[in-house]
């Protein structure tokens, strides 16, 4: 057996294997709601030997989504609706996860294809962001500075999305604290420069991340894994840094994340990233800390080899792969042919399965 399809268990939950599809947005949905477009969508890595499936940033709070066709969970209709996506993935033999997430300074934006850039205005069903501070992401309006009573409305909204994602039947939930959304706005001091207890030292810094990992938490019970993404380097001058992203982890571990998903990079558009096949493996190893936290890595793994010896070098306990499930949405079944690994084929398809 490969290290890459060798099972991995977190509290309840036994993962079958380490090779599962990152949380990617699709901007594909209106007030929220996902329909059959996302049941097809995320039901097809199921069939393609995924082990695990995190469904994409999914707002905490309506004015959370990054644009007005992100998914949310702040309304009982939406896990109504989750829930017929979650049974598709799980009728196909895999494990469900999802991404809650709030974007801060970087929400109230147009998709990725819409002709217009940079923030949707009020008239066009855009809203006023909000940010630790009122500092603007370049081409993007300003935020309003959270105050107390806004904050403890993250928290909330963090709570109840956590409620209703394990109401629709999720196995897995990960805070979304990475990639330049709220989260990670406080973290770094590129961000954030309030000067009360959630501003200044990494401490504070990192306070709104840890108390929102506590609410979920305090849901979750003791069986359900909690996973948070982190951006280890904002790569630019003066941001965060890998050393304090591992530090931020040992806390998020210490108030009950099981798994830190490490990812880099979102906050401020000077950033300067050298991008190559495995860039951000480098930084999970670092978190890692000789296995201390268990970390999964991201970032161009491409191919089942690749994937293979990140595990086998110990750099990472599993691994997250995007646009490779984009292009092939049974990398999964792919992967262990080429490893010559066994999985669970879809009878459909065991034609495919011997050379």
């Amino acid at each position: 057996m490969s290290q890459l399809f060798s099972p991995l268990s977190i509290r309840s939950v036994t993962f079958p294997n380490r090779l599962w599809v990152s949380p990617m947005c699709m901007y594909s949905v209106e007030g929220g709601v996902v329909e059959e477009w996302h049941r097809i969508h995320l039901g097809q890595f199921a069939s393609g030997g995924a082990g695990l499936i995190v469904a994409e940033a999914t707002a905490v709070l309506p004015e959370g989504r990054i644009s007005p066709r992100d998914t949310g969970l702040w309304d009982d209709i939406h896990a109504d609706a989750w829930r017929l996506v979650v049974n598709t993935i799980h009728d196909r033999g895999a494990l469900a996860g999802i991404q809650l997430a709030h974007a801060g300074r970087k929400a109230s934006t147009w998709w990725p294809w819409a002709e217009q850039r940079g923030s949707v205005a009020t008239a066009d069903g855009g809203w006023t962001t909000v940010a630790p501070s009122a500092i603007a992401f370049e081409g993007f309006e300003a935020p309003v500075a959270l105050d107390a009573s806004g904050i403890e409305r993250i928290v909330d909204g963090f709570r109840a999305a956590a409620r209703r994602a394990l109401d629709a039947g999720f196995d897995v939930l990960e805070v979304h604290g990475a990639h330049g959304y709220l989260l990670h706005q406080f973290l770094s001091p590129l961000s954030n420069q309030r000067t009360d207890v959630y501003g200044g030292s990494l401490e504070n810094r990192a306070r709104l991340l840890l108390r929102v990992v506590d609410a979920v938490r305090e849901v979750a019970g003791d069986a359900a894994p909690l996973f948070v993404r982190i951006s280890a380097t904002d790569h630019a001058e003066g941001g965060f840094t890998p050393d304090e992203a591992a530090t931020v982890s040992d806390w998020a571990l210490a108030h009950g994340a099981d798994l830190i998903d490490v990812s880099s990079g979102g906050l401020v558009a000077h950033q300067r990233i050298d991008v190559h096949p495995g860039y951000q493996v480098p930084l999970a190893e670092t978190v890692r800390r000789g296995g201390r936290i268990p970390v999964s890595a991201v970032g161009l793994i491409t191919a089942a080899e690749q994937a293979e010896q990140v595990i086998a070098d110990g750099a990472a306990d599993a691994i997250f792969a995007g646009r490779e499930w984009l292009r092939d949405p049974h990398f999964g079944l792919r992967a262990a042919h080429e490893l010559g690994d066994t999985v669970v084929w879809p009878p459909q398809y065991m034609r495919a399965r011997w050379r």
